[in-house]
């Protein structure tokens, strides 16, 4: 992920056209989240390896599948990996659980574990002693 002008400048996420080893030729790795966080992940061990003065590792993708939400309760998504060979589609609750998985995992990363915890359960109970619809 370094730059071709300059070996001591990185780039990763919207800012990188990275190029998708073991893909035919000139595919890029899509700009997307997913691969955002897989790279800074990457260039966050690479950064103290070249400080170190150790050689640099390749960067390699790894595509998940993708989980879009569709309202409150209601998601679609193409899963990829180990599980099926190929994509394995998922729609409705299941999808819409795994997406709140996934969402709840990136609220963890930017807000840790125990303010997540009770914001969920405080976001339980308001749900349950809240009527669903304001009459006045």
């Amino acid at each position: 992920m370094q730059t071709t002008r300059d070996d001591n400048v990185f780039v990763f996420g919207d800012c990188a056209a990275a190029p998708w080893l073991g893909e035919p030729a000139g595919t890029l790795i899509p700009p997307r989240a997913q691969a955002a966080h897989q790279q800074a992940v990457h260039l966050a061990k690479q950064l103290r390896q070249r400080l170190d003065g150790k050689p640099l590792a390749d960067f390699h993708y790894h595509d998940f599948g993708s989980l879009v939400s569709l309202g409150e309760n209601w998601a679609v998504g193409g899963l990829m990996g180990n599980l099926a060979k190929g994509t394995l589609f998922v729609e409705g609750y299941i999808a819409r659980f795994m997406y709140n998985m996934l969402y709840k995992k990136h609220q963890v990363g930017l807000h840790g574990f125990w303010k997540v915890a009770l914001n969920s359960v405080s976001g339980f109970i308001r749900r349950s002693t809240t009527p669903r619809i304001k009459l006045h």
